[in-house]
């Protein structure tokens, strides 16, 4: 059994680091006017009556599959995903991002190819990236570290959890494999637990190579999260699965539950993962495991929602909110978990 704290990634750790970074922060709440909910996916203020989201993230070990592989142009789409794909999740249009690169050592061809995956993805996310900061950190870094922040404006009202309820439907929106999260447990799994490389075939999947599935560039949900935004459904919350996998919804409201009963088949990289001693309710709190963004919604609203969402991305049906304040998940295996 290989486990995410295994492989030096210890959630519980970096919570409680987190709160110890952020109990210091709070004082300084008082010089803006903060409007939305602590510790969610993006943080808003208001400035000039305009309701402004920001939020930040980096590409994390990807950026080791892209270094074993010698291929940087997609990271930065993944960069830009994950911030934009964030910012969604309170209601907001990202508009802006800003990037940070730091290098061991500059390396203009690096850089060129990882600015192409940048603009990709701004252009898949109509953003601008209007600025950043590049640093050369050789006492720091090994290779080099990719991060972005990001920020959208609110035109109607904070999406936050808030407003979830008892009934209400859970639409999940496919992922394209990995993303960005759970890369450490994935790497120890294939590359030290198995001694396998980049260019092996991915365990129990001859077709398909290790290296490319891992470095396959997150999904950006901007464009069909945008539509249904515009759109007179009635959206209770947002989430981006990212790391701690379905976990995250436990971030929208503490006084429901969640029952995942119909999640689609996840993709060969999971079963891959699972295959190699990675126990199931880990797999679920870690990985995305086909579901890479959910919205929930009143019951009344969910068929306008599917038609809206699936003229863009694979969407159906996943759950539905509960009263028992669990999540409880029914596994690609028939198994139900609670996590």
């Amino acid at each position: 059994m290989v486990t995410y704290s295994e492989s030096g990634v210890d959630i519980n750790l970096e919570e409680k680091t987190i709160l110890a970074l952020t109990k210091n922060l709070k004082d300084t709440f008082n010089f803006v006017k903060f409007i939305g909910k602590h510790g969610h996916f993006a943080s808003v203020i208001e400035v000039d009556k305009k309701k402004i989201a920001m939020t930040t993230d980096g590409v994390g070990s990807k950026i080791i599959v892209a270094n074993m592989m010698k291929k940087y142009d997609t990271i930065g789409i993944d960069c830009v995903a994950m911030v934009v794909n964030d910012l969604l999740c309170v209601g907001a249009k990202p508009v802006a991002m800003v990037d940070y690169l730091a290098f061991e050592k500059p390396d203009p061809k690096i850089a060129e190819e990882i600015g192409k995956g940048l603009a990709k993805g701004a252009k898949m996310s109509n953003i601008g990236i209007i600025g950043g900061e590049t640093a050369s950190l050789p006492d720091i870094i090994n290779g080099f570290d990719l991060a972005g922040t990001g920020i959208g404006i609110i035109e109607n009202e904070i999406i936050d959890g808030s407003r979830i309820e008892v009934g209400d439907v859970v639409i999940g929106m496919k992922s394209n494999g990995i993303h960005s999260n759970g890369l450490s447990l994935a790497r120890k799994v294939f590359f030290e637990e198995e001694s396998l490389n980049v260019d092996d075939p991915l365990p129990g999947f001859p077709d398909v190579k290790i290296g490319n599935e891992l470095l396959k560039p997150t999904r950006i949900y901007v464009k069909p999260i945008l539509k249904l935004l515009k759109s007179d459904v009635e959206i209770h919350g947002l989430v981006h699965i990212t790391g701690g996998g379905f976990k995250n919804l436990e971030r929208l409201n503490e006084d429901v539950g969640y029952y995942l009963d119909n999640l689609p088949e996840p993709q060969p990289i999971f079963k891959s993962i699972y295959k190699l001693g990675v126990p199931l309710d880990e797999m679920y709190k870690v990985f995305n495991m086909g579901v890479g963004f959910i919205v929930i919604v009143k019951k009344k609203d969910a068929s306008k929602a599917l038609n809206i969402l699936n003229n863009y991305i694979d969407t159906s049906i996943i759950g539905k909110v509960t009263e028992d304040k669990i999540l409880r998940i029914k596994t690609f295996k028939d198994k139900i978990i609670s996590i």
